[in-house]
């Protein structure tokens, strides 16, 4: 389906400051005609988040929310899959991709 300018009014994107992410705002504002609001959850990553907040706004988002998520994430994702040894091709423990459930329930 293809949307035609004007027709979105609010996007909510997934922004992690990157070159991907960061260039996608401007993009969507000039395609879509919409509102962008970015959203990172904090999980841990340190230092990364650090900045992203000026580096969205600056990139044309109306709004940046950074959420802190380590205590939930810890205690709701990393445990229970620790206790469960769930792990990637029976070798690596699952890092990256048990983040993509909490990240996405709480954007929404």
């Amino acid at each position: 389906m293809r949307y035609k300018k004007g027709e979105i009014k609010k996007v909510v994107l997934a922004y992690s400051g990157g070159l991907d992410t960061s260039a996608i705002v401007p993009w969507l504002k000039e395609t879509y005609g919409c509102e962008v609001i970015t959203y990172t959850g904090d999980i841990g990553q340190g230092t990364e988040t650090e900045g992203l907040e000026e580096k969205a706004l600056k990139s044309g988002a109306s709004k940046a929310i950074i959420e802190d998520l380590r205590q939930e994430f810890i205690e709701e994702y990393v445990f229970p899959t620790i206790r469960a040894g769930a792990r990637y091709e029976q070798k690596y423990l699952l890092g990256t991709s048990f983040a993509r459930p909490i990240l996405a329930k709480r954007q929404v």
